[in-house]
């Protein structure tokens, strides 16, 4: 009988460690978001008078599930979803709130381009005021299906019928616009040297889509159904298959950066202290428009959360120190728990400081 308890005893404790272990694995799993535009009755763009049942919104959608496929496939590690997986309309706000639920860290909006001249390639796009006439109207045509949307006026300070409030959409994602940046020159590398496509470059306009978002996040346009080749090469399945192989091959150079990134953290030399008097460091972990109390088993067990609100959004906080190595620690610890798109910012009182110049006005 004392032999069955130390058995059992053994055996309920390796369940209570594996738990634990898969717990923990569960904290660090990192969460990505596809987002195939349009659906439903929002069709999206169309193809040219050769295939006048060729829809964007099937398009991006068949891209979205070979996405989902082969990251599973490829990277068991990670959590996908998708906003949609068939055929069905989405409002642009309950895109984003998925992404937001799912505390995801990178969101990706895929879509397909169309152009009154004849134009080809890929261009992946970041949240801004847009920078010229061409960009105003990519994010005027992705963010006109708000018009299809049920009291989008309650939903959204934004006027589809008014150039001037693309303008105007608040940069909410100000404080991940470098790491927005950031993959989406990875995701246009991936698809011009992987994919064999045709950059046009990481732009910046202002669609309401990634302004829902509060995590790293892009729009790709994967190409031009208004262009003959291009067509021909997206309504393929053999197309369609070697765009999801390039976005793939984007978000798994994106997070080993990041894992690399904490490494050096890790391995950097954090036994000289580095004072900035005067200087509040804190790690940002999340941001959004929800109020969520500060307490640890709301922050994967972070101690001492700080809550800001600025505006009609609150931001969240670990760590404060004078000590630019202690922070570097505090984000690491970030990190570790989950929130890989964590990052320093700077205060001096309650003036955020730009760290880039911070660090760089110190001497060596």
């Amino acid at each position: 009988m004392r032999g069955f308890r130390i058995v059992f005893i053994s055996i309920l404790g390796f369940l209570m460690c594996f738990s634990a272990l898969k717990m923990s694995a569960q904290e660090k799993e990192f969460t990505v978001v596809i987002d195939p535009g349009h659906g439903g009755k929002d069709t999206g763009t169309t193809g040219t008078k050769r295939y006048k049942n060729l829809y964007e919104k099937n398009v991006v959608l068949n891209v979205a599930l070979e996405v989902e496929k082969k990251l599973k496939e490829q990277m068991p590690g990670i959590k996908v979803i998708l906003t949609r997986r068939d055929d069905t309309f989405i409002e642009l706000k309950k895109r984003g709130d998925i992404a937001n639920k799912a505390d995801a860290d990178l969101f990706i909006s895929i879509h397909a381009n169309a152009a009154s001249y004849k134009a080809n390639g890929t261009e992946t796009y970041v949240l801004g005021v847009h920078r010229n006439e061409t960009n105003l109207a990519v994010a005027k045509r992705e963010n006109d299906v708000i018009l299809l949307e049920e009291d989008y006026e309650r939903h959204y300070s934004y006027d589809p019928h008014s150039p001037a409030s693309i303008i105007s959409l608040t940069l909410l994602q100000e404080d991940f616009l470098d790491q927005s940046i950031r993959i989406a020159k990875i995701m246009e590398n991936s698809l011009k040297n992987v994919g064999k496509r045709r950059s046009r470059g990481v732009k910046q306009a202002g669609f309401v889509v990634l302004h829902q978002t509060y995590m790293p996040s892009i729009l790709i346009e994967i190409g031009f159904l208004s262009n003959k080749e291009e067509e021909d090469f997206l309504r393929n399945k053999k197309g369609q298959e070697k765009i999801a192989t390039s976005i793939v091959s984007g978000i798994k150079t994106y997070k080993n950066e990041l894992e690399k990134n904490a490494i050096k953290v890790s391995h950097s030399n954090v036994s000289k202290s580095n004072i900035y008097e005067g200087i509040d460091f804190k790690v940002q972990i999340a941001s959004g428009t929800r109020k969520i109390e500060t307490k640890s088993y709301n922050f994967k067990g972070l101690k001492k959360v700080e809550r800001v609100k600025v505006e009609n959004f609150y931001k969240y906080y670990y760590g404060k120190t004078a000590d630019y190595n202690q922070i570097k620690r505090y984000k690491k610890e970030a990190v570790a728990k989950g929130y890989t798109s964590a990052f320093i910012v700077a205060f001096k009182g309650k003036e955020r400081l730009s760290l880039n110049k911070l660090l760089n006005s110190r001497q060596p």
